[in-house]
């Protein structure tokens, strides 16, 4: 199969130099990259460290001076080159390197005429832009996290100052531009439900392309793994089975019995009386004892419906339209 082409472009005033080789090394995976420019104020001596950089990545450097006060005229020139490229009909994506969430647009319109879009950019990047791309790389997760601490450092002994390499603030954003474990866990056990409703099991490489269609961002780098199969391994209610090349993934089945828990509930219900006990309530005492509980697990999305097809209770609404439990009549 021919590789893809790609327009590789680059906005100098958002991106930092040290990331230029392991950005080329990433476009790899998608690609050939035959447009390669990068946009900035190239007298400016901010620019300076690009220097050796263009050269040896034969990056093409595009001079746009800051003419007005306030407006970023990098970001216009990038946009009017990527628009200009796509109408030639020689690329098959873009890969556009920045921070700046003002290309979130751009990344939607080129997608939205059949163009793959990879973004590129560092943990700030606004959740917009990272949306906006067909896959979204944080630039931080292609150097290698223990080599940059070592660098920083070595850096810092030099200077006679040692700082912490990561502020508790950064720490803070990167936590909330992650996507959590627990939201990714219940999108592949939706999945993988969807699938077994079908008749069909749920392979590695489906789980990768359906996560990166719902989450462009994702990436498992960005939880400190280097592989797909590492990262779902460490998730407590899904087990990896290979057959010969393939690996399927599945719900791993719960310690508890269903008969066990419904039992359980039984018990609150007719310990409860008369008049019932929550729904709400009997959920919360439910998650307490069973830690692993999940209804996916048992082929419900609801509780209520958990509920109702235990044989000898029956749901009810009270005065204040709070659902309740009692035992049936």
């Amino acid at each position: 199969m021919e590789d893809k082409k790609f327009a590789i472009l680059i906005d100098s005033d958002n991106i930092s130099s040290k990331y230029i080789s392991a950005v080329m090394d990433e476009m790899t995976r998608h690609g050939i990259a035959t447009y390669r420019r990068i946009y900035g104020d190239w007298t400016s001596t901010q620019a300076k460290s690009w220097k050796n950089q263009l050269a040896e990545n034969s990056i093409t450097p595009i001079q746009q001076f800051n003419n007005t006060v306030g407006k970023n005229s990098t970001d216009s020139a990038l946009i009017i080159d990527a628009m200009d490229i796509l109408y030639t009909g020689n690329v098959d994506g873009f890969c556009i390197v920045s921070s700046d969430g003002d290309f979130t647009r751009l990344a939607s319109r080129l997608r939205e005429s059949g163009m793959m879009v990879v973004g590129m950019g560092e943990e700030k990047t606004p959740r917009s832009f990272r949306a906006a791309c067909s896959k979204f790389t944080v630039l931080e997760n292609l150097i290698d996290s223990d080599e940059e601490e070592i660098q920083a450092e070595t850096a810092e002994t030099k200077g006679g100052k040692k700082k912490k390499s990561t502020s508790k603030a950064e720490s803070v954003r990167k936590e909330s531009t992650v996507i959590s474990k627990e939201v990714i866990e219940n999108v592949i056990l939706g999945i993988i439900t969807e699938n077994e409703n079908k008749e069909r099991e749920t392979g590695l490489g489906e789980i990768g392309s359906r996560l990166v269609n719902k989450y462009p961002d994702f990436d498992v780098r960005n939880y400190g793994y280097s592989l797909l199969s590492k990262f779902l391994e460490e998730v407590p209610s899904l087990e990896l089975m290979k057959e010969n090349t393939r690996i399927n993934v599945r719900i791993k089945a719960n310690k508890e019995s269903k008969d066990e828990i419904v039992d359980y509930v039984r018990k609150l219900v007719t310990g409860a009386g008369t008049k019932g006990i929550g729904v709400s309530e009997i959920s919360n005492k439910v998650h307490e004892k069973y830690t692993r509980f999940n209804m996916k697990d048992y082929g419900y999305s609801k509780f209520t419906k958990f509920l109702q097809d235990i044989e000898g209770l029956e749901l009810y609404e009270d005065g204040n339209n709070r659902k309740r439990c009692v035992i049936k009549a």
